[in-house]
Order: C-alpha cells, then structure tokens, then sequence
C-alpha cells in the first residue's frame, strides 16, 4: 500500500504547478498522468501570460499568478519571452475601453499605457491603417506550455515527487484512489483533470471547448508584441455557438502563433476548415501582411470550461480529503501557478493571498 499527503490527478499545467507547489511544502506526492505531461489542454493553449479583467475574480487570481511567473524556472527553456501585450481597439467605440481597463488594471497592480493611431503605427507597422489605438502592457509575455509543464515536473521530481506516467485512475475511493492496474494509492486527493473532471466528480460540470491553434514559418520581429483585439472578451466569454477574435503571438523561434476560436458543443478534434477560414480571416483584417506566410502546423484541442467562467479551486463538498482545481478554460497558463498556492494554502489552512470564495466548487454544489 502507497501512502501520500497528497495524490495529484492530471498532468496539465494546474495539475503540475499543484504537485510542485505541494513538494515545495515537503509533502509526499503523487501525480498521476496516463498520457503526456501538458499533453491535454495546456498543448491547445496559446501560453500567454496576460490579465484578463472583465471579472474582478478573474482579475485577482490572474494578477496574482502574474507575480509567481516572475520567478519561474528555465525561462529559457521554455521559451518564455517577455513580449509585453497591445490591445488593438479597431474603432473610437472600441478606443473607449480604454481608460476603464488602465484603471481596473492599475487597482490590481498592473501597469498599462495607452496608445493612439500613431503610437499603435509605429509600435506594430505591421497592423493594417487606420486602427483607432489602444494600450500596452508591457510586462506581460508568453511562454511555451508543454516546455512550462515539462520543468514543473522536473522541479517536482528533484524534490521527491512520485510520477505515475502512463497510469488512469479507475476509481475514487474515500481515502485515494485506484489505479488501472489495480494498485491502491491512499491519500488525501486533488482531481487537476481539466475536461475530465466529471469523471471523477460528476458534481462538478465542465465543458470542453474546441479551439484552433496555427504557427506560421520564421519571421523574426514582423510582430513585436502579443496582439489582440479590445473585443477578445466578447469572444472569450460570449455563449455563440461559435467565435474568432484576433491574437498573435511572436514566439522566440521567430515563429508567429495565430488564434483564437472557440466552439460550444463539438466533440470531433479535426481540424474544421471552416473555423480555421474565420480566425485566419480575422487575423487578416489587423495583420494583412500575414496574407504572404506560410502555415506549418494547425491544431486543435479542448479546454475545460464552467458555467460562470471560473475555475474550481478547493475542497469538493460532502467528500472528506478531496479537492478539485480545473476549469481553467482558456486561462489556464497564466493562472495555473496562482491556483497552485492558494490550494496549498486551502490545504495546509493557512489564510490565502487573495479571497478563494469566488472559485469554491461549493458554488455549483452545495
């Protein structure tokens, strides 16, 4: 019988940042994963480390995982780059948004700059005339997630983490779980299985959804800065049943990483011909020079998402030693080492550093 202070399900970059956190603390932990490390959701992220406002508590969590990433390891390794972020606005409507997202972003203590046309111009000629302005901020970056969930495993391994590669959990039993060779693991348990989640936990709904993902050839400094669109939010959070909204990443390889879509309610992983029309569309309207590069992988893959947009972060009501932290959605890179401390916190009782009420599962089961 294996015994373990704390028993991780899922290697996506919640799960891992959780088992690392949990190490760092001096626990004894298990991580379970049966196929690659960030091999799920964190391999459909686009790994940009940005401040999404529209939700105080998304806000919060995110701001506060911001801080952690100033100390992650390897940033070499992992391709993190400090890019910085210009949100586009297209029109004086969208120009608009401006002042208030500085001002929500500055009460969380972020700093942010606004830009007009010719500022916009000379930051990015590439972007198409005629854009109103927008704003900068410049300390945000991207980072490779597969690489980023890669290294917290290794950082785990080096302080002691036991990785089951390779193993499903089959069942949940109070006090652990049990693997898919029968072997019996006891401990306190933290399902991390992003879309998989009601699997163990039927309670708890999540839904995945599908997003396309494109990376072009080399191009070193064509685009400087991570771009998108001041409606991103409209796509990010809206209930259509399908979405675009522009967003480039420059990538350390020279390589430019072109989204986003989302689709509610498709299960087939192929790549759609017609959503990868729309996005290239999009990005064709900001970024026209782009009509000229070459595309030498589009993916997809399916992030986990909840019915109010947060994600689940504590103990799992009516059940003794058993936590959740998923659904992420498409959030999951920036607030993954965020969501490892406050679950450490809630797990060893100490008083978090932000309020972890917005994101208890006890708001969808009581």
């Amino acid at each position: 019988m294996s015994t373990f202070d704390l028993i991780v399900v899922g290697a996506g970059m919640v799960g891992v940042a959780c088992a690392d956190a949990a190490c760092a603390e001096g626990l004894k932990v298990a991580l379970i994963e049966p196929g690659p490390i960030g091999g799920g959701a964190t391999a459909a992220a686009m790994g940009h480390l940005v401040a999404m406002d529209e939700d105080p508590a998304e806000l919060a969590l995110a701001a506060y995982s911001l801080s952690l990433w100033e100390d992650f390891p390897n940033p070499k390794a992992t391709e993190f780059s400090r890019c910085g972020t210009i949100w586009v606005a297209r029109d004086d409507a969208e120009l608009a948004r401006v002042g208030p997202k500085i001002a929500r972003l500055a009460a969380a203590g972020i700093r942010a700059e606004a830009l007009d046309a010719a500022q916009l111009h000379e930051l990015e000629p590439q972007l198409v005339a005629g854009l109103a302005g927008g704003l900068r901020v410049e300390r945000e970056a991207v980072v490779y997630p597969p690489r980023a969930a890669r290294s917290l495993v290794d950082r785990a391994c080096a302080r002691g983490l036991r990785l089951f590669a390779g193993r499903r959990v089959d069942a949940r039993f109070e006090g652990g779980v049990r693997l898919d060779d029968g072997e019996r693991l006891h401990g306190p348990v933290l399902i991390a299985t992003g879309c998989a989640v009601p699997t163990l936990l039927p309670g708890l709904p999540v839904r995945p959804r599908k997003g396309h993902l494109a990376i072009t050839d080399r191009h070193p400094g064509l685009v400087r800065h991570q771009l998108l669109e001041l409606g991103y939010a409209d796509s990010a959070h809206g209930d259509a049943a399908s979405s675009v909204a522009f967003n480039v990443q420059p990538r350390p390889t020279g390589q430019l990483l072109i989204g986003s879509s989302r689709e509610e309610h498709v299960d087939d992983p192929a790549v759609s011909a017609l959503m990868l029309k729309r996005m290239l569309a999009r990005t064709l309207e900001y970024l026209p020079g782009l009509h000229a590069l070459r595309a030498i992988r589009v993916w997809t893959g399916f992030r986990p998402a909840t019915p109010d947009g947060r994600p689940y972060l504590g103990a799992v009501p009516g059940a003794r030693d058993l936590w959740v932290a998923a659904g992420h959605e498409g959030l999951g890179i920036t607030t993954a080492l965020g969501s490892a401390r406050l679950m450490m916190d809630l797990l060893l009782g100490r008083s978090p550093a932000i309020d972890p009420a917005p994101y208890s599962p006890s708001r969808v089961v009581p």
